[in-house]
């Protein structure tokens, strides 16, 4: 039976005047008790044992308990509080030692404190409660959280430490000074929950934490919306993320697996991976991110699967001696590059599609930096499909190129091979290399090139085989300065241009052309012209100069190369048909890879 017990500071028929006096009475008879408190302002200190209910009287915040200092409520026992404003200064407002605790329809505001400490093996429960300025700490306790609101705490609105366990559903957190929940060495669960303006990230996974969200919102944070730290796990799904700093960070071992989430508009990054951080992403969307949508640096190693990649700068980066693997991943409508691997870094692509972007893949760092495409489409790009330099190495296998400046590219020291891929529609060409670069290709087909096909230039050795290039505007291949290889079982259709044009430093084993092969012989060093000036009226010539200027007596001499006429070319020469566009293209290139990330 419960014994009932009434609290009336203007006094009544058997009523207690203050809450403490009830509480007495009914500690000196066992069995529950019931405390019904009518409005007012009740200056006193509660300490409560047994099986307890404290139920305010009257509308929100009509009983208001609130002591000069110290802590408003100490509970041992089970006890139930119900429809009271709680308000304290410099100490925990609440503070559950021992068995059971609910609060509902109550309000907490904590001055320079805690608002509820839950302590260890305890277990608390918060149901449609308000708390105000200090943290709700669980430090190795059970809680159960429904429907309550947490606002503008000074450091951690809700935090959830050493062992403990607790559920929050239906939650809203607003205006932290730090996080809005807090998960270390410990477990918790979000469901349904909203964080809005926190000063760092929303929600925190730390110390081997274990996190579950589902359907949860972040909006306007300025940092992450989420951060999974220090070997710490959970999954993540269905969450909705706008204006953050970056939707999702992975750092320090952390490896959550986060579904069917989307992070709109985050002002530096999307899906944030770093210093060894891994995590599994998937069916995630990223839309408009300010530098980078999905970033793996400093040893990250994120596993994508079937994420969309919208507007936005960079789509995927991964630089920094990171990693990462990346499937069905669609990429569109992008300002910068849709991929880039840089510095050491390694990635792999498989079905992955890009549209829409002004470069498709850029690969530039030593010879540890790698890129694997596999089943990868890239249509309408203003640059090139794929760009390499460096001494970077990259394979691809059955990529497709269409609508772009040049298909594929590959500079200075770097490799790139190509097996099953075909170039169509390209301004510039299908493929180029250049400097001192390796160019492996095998089934290759370029279509509609409105300059050459296959071009291989300074000293880059190109080797293609069972390749074709058909329509190509200029030539099928060209080769020229000291550029060299060889074309095995090629053939080069059309009706316009040159099939192949050589510098005789390529081997030419079965070719099928119907158009002109020309071999270009490198045209022979112009005789030194030796000007010796005896200080009279001019220099002197020992030989024909022709298309000079000179100048003496004066303090400033321009000098200008004049190019030669073509017009006046020497009969039965044949004219270079490419080298403006090979020019234009190693340009794009560089241009391409020098951007910053």
């Amino acid at each position: 039976m419960v014994r009932k017990y009434v609290v009336a500071p203007h006094g009544g028929r058997r009523a207690h005047p203050d809450i403490s006096s009830a509480l007495r009475a009914a500690a000196e008879r066992p069995g529950p008790a019931l405390i019904e408190i009518a409005p007012g302002h009740y200056e006193e200190s509660l300490t409560v044992r047994g099986d307890v209910e404290l139920t305010g009287q009257g509308g929100p915040g009509s009983v208001l308990v609130s002591p000069p200092r110290g802590t408003v409520l100490d509970a041992l026992g089970t006890v139930r509080v119900r429809g009271l404003l709680l308000v304290g200064r410099e100490a925990d407002v609440v503070d559950c030692l021992g068995g059971t605790l609910t609060l509902e329809h109550t309000e907490v505001r904590a001055h320079d404190g805690v608002c509820v400490h839950a302590r260890r093996a305890t277990l608390v429960t918060l149901t449609d409660s308000v708390f105000r300025y200090g943290r709700t700490l669980f430090a190795g306790a059970g809680g159960n959280i429904e429907r309550c609101g947490f606002h503008d705490a000074a450091d951690n609105a809700l935090a959830v430490i050493e062992g403990a366990r607790v559920s929050v559903r239906d939650s809203r957190f607003e205006g932290s000074r730090i996080h809005g929940v807090r998960v270390s060495d410990a477990w918790a669960e979000l469901v349904g929950c909203a964080l809005t303006g926190t000063e760092k990230a929303a929600v925190m996974a730390d110390t081997r934490a274990e996190l579950t969200m589902s359907a949860c919102r972040v909006d306007s944070v300025h940092a992450e919306a989420v951060m999974f730290i220090e070997q710490s796990r959970g999954l993540v799904r269905g969450l909705r993320v706008s204006d953050a700093e970056h939707g999702i960070g992975v750092a320090s071992g952390a490896d959550p697996v986060v579904r069917d989430c989307v992070f709109a508009d985050c002002r530096d990054t999307g899906i944030n991976v770093q210093t060894t951080g891994r995590g599994t992403f998937e069916d995630c969307e990223v839309v408009d991110a300010g530098s980078v949508s999905v970033f793996s640096t400093n040893g990250g190693a994120p596993r994508v699967n079937g994420c969309r990649v919208t507007g936005g700068n960079v789509g995927v980066a991964v630089v920094d001696k990171a990693r990462g693997h990346f499937a069905g991943v669609v990429v569109e409508d992008l300002s910068g590059v849709a991929l880039r691997v840089f510095d050491e870094s390694r990635a792999v692509f498989e079905q992955t599609r890009v549209e829409r972007c002004p470069a498709g893949l850029e690969v530039r760092g030593n010879g540890g930096t790698t890129a694997q495409l596999t089943d990868v489409r890239i249509t309408g790009f203003d640059m090139s499909a794929v760009a390499v330099t460096g001494q970077a190495r990259v394979t691809l296998t059955r990529v497709s190129a269409r609508h772009g400046l040049l298909g594929f590219g590959v500079g200075e020291e770097a490799s790139l091979r190509v097996q099953d891929c075909d170039v169509s529609a390209t301004r510039a060409g299908g493929a180029v290399a250049f400097g001192r670069a390796r160019l492996v290709a095998r089934n290759l087909t370029v279509t509609g090139s409105e300059a050459f096909g296959l071009c291989g230039t300074e000293s880059a050795y190109v080797d293609v085989a069972d390749s074709r290039f058909d329509d190509c505007a200029a030539a099928g291949v060209t080769f020229d300065e000291s550029g060299g290889g060889r074309l095995v079982n090629c053939s080069v259709t059309g009706t316009r241009g040159m099939g192949v044009q050589h510098n005789g430093r390529v081997d030419l084993v079965s070719l099928h052309t119907s158009l002109p092969v020309v071999e270009r012989v490198p045209e022979p060093a112009p005789p030194a012209v030796q000007v010796v000036n005896h200080h009279y009226h001019g220099p002197v010539f020992n030989a024909a100069v022709h298309g000079v200027q000179l100048a003496w007596n004066n303090d400033e001499v321009t000098q200008r190369i004049i190019q030669p006429d073509p017009a006046r070319a020497t009969p039965g020469t044949t004219p270079r048909a490419t080298p403006e566009v090979d020019r234009r293209t190693i340009q794009a290139l560089d241009d391409q890879n020098g951007a910053t990330p």
